[in-house]
Parts: C-alpha cells; structure tokens; sequence
C-alpha cells in the first residue's frame, strides 16, 4: 500500500538571516518566517491535503513552523530523529567557517554527525513514522540539511530532483511504498512578495 510523507523544512530563522550555522542549536523564527509557514500552510489547504498524523524536530523552529502551517488545529509530536545534522563545535558559529561541500564527515571530528549518520537517523525515524499502521498521509517538519541528507539516501528512487537550496518552508513529497520511498514532487514556494 502506497503512503504519502510530505517532508517539510522549517520557516527562516534569526540564525539564518545572521549566518550563523544552526543545527542543534535553536534560534526563533522571523516574522518572515511566520509568514513562510502561513503561505505553506495555504499550500495544504488550497490542494485539500489532508494529513492525519503530523512530526517535528524537537527544535523549536520547526515546532513552531508546524502549528503555523496546522493552524493549532492539529495534534503532533516531536522526535529527536528528526533534528537537523549536528555541527559540534562549529554550532551557533558564522557559516563561513563552514568546509567546502560535501561535508561528509568533517563535523564528527569537533564532536558533531557524520553524513552518514544523520542520514540514517533521519531514515529510521522517517520509516518507524511511516510503517504505522494508521498512518495514510503525513506531515513532518524538519532542517534543511536534514532534508537535502534524506533525498540523497533514496537519490535511486527520484522522479525529481533540486540541485539548488532548499528554500525554507520547502515541502517535500515522497511515496512511501515496499520499504521504500520515492520522490515525486518538491514545492518551492515562491516568497518574493513577503518584506
């Protein structure tokens, strides 16, 4: 039986306007990114998504994303496994110092994740969601690295592909089917009247 997840990126965050590399550590959402997660939230309501279990990372940014999008009409929960890629030390630093890509396992060394690693966190957690027994059409709010990491670990299963950023609040749409999930559509919203 095929299942649908829609995989989520948080709204922009004060960290994201100052640079600041933002994993584990948590900073609030702008006002544009309030307004972000409402343009997301119309998205659902405009295309009669129905979602009946709703995730988030435990970071606050995507909590709140989440009811923004829900409109507090909405119960869910929030799971560590859905967390962004740990940084270690270089957490709440300038993205600057960031190492050229594919970072891979550069921030294992100063006590952060590996590549690996944080995609197979996010694949289990993302799979234990999804092989509940009630659970048709999903809804989890998630980072974008995170996100970008668990497209590249079913990158054999793509029907479409973004090779530039994740924008915040991008909505990703997988099939999950026989173990296995398939993405069919990436939803970019376009932001360029918010100020």
């Amino acid at each position: 039986m095929e299942k649908t997840l829609y995989l989520m990126r948080h709204g922009e965050t004060e960290f994201n306007v100052r640079k600041k590399i933002q994993g584990w550590c948590d900073s609030p959402l702008t006002e544009i990114g309030i307004q972000q997660a409402q343009i997301a939230g119309t998205f659902f309501s405009n295309n009669r998504i129905e979602i009946d279990h709703a995730y988030s990372s435990t970071s606050e940014r995507a909590s709140d994303t989440l009811e923004i999008v829900t409109g507090n009409q909405m119960t869910y929960q929030r799971l560590k496994g859905l967390k962004e890629w740990h940084f270690g030390a270089f957490e709440g630093e300038s993205e600057h110092l960031n190492p050229p890509i594919p970072y891979g396992d550069f921030f294992e060394k100063f006590g952060g994740e590996s590549e690996n690693q944080m995609r197979e966190r996010l694949a289990t957690t993302l799979k234990m969601i999804m092989d509940s027994a009630d659970h048709q059409s999903v809804l989890a709010v998630s980072h974008g690295a995170a996100c970008r990491g668990f497209m590249q670990k079913w990158s054999q299963n793509q029907l479409v592909d973004q090779k530039s950023r994740l924008k915040n609040c991008c909505i990703l749409k997988f099939i999950y089917k026989e173990n296995e999930f398939h993405l069919v559509d990436i939803i970019n919203h376009d932001f360029s009247n918010i100020q």
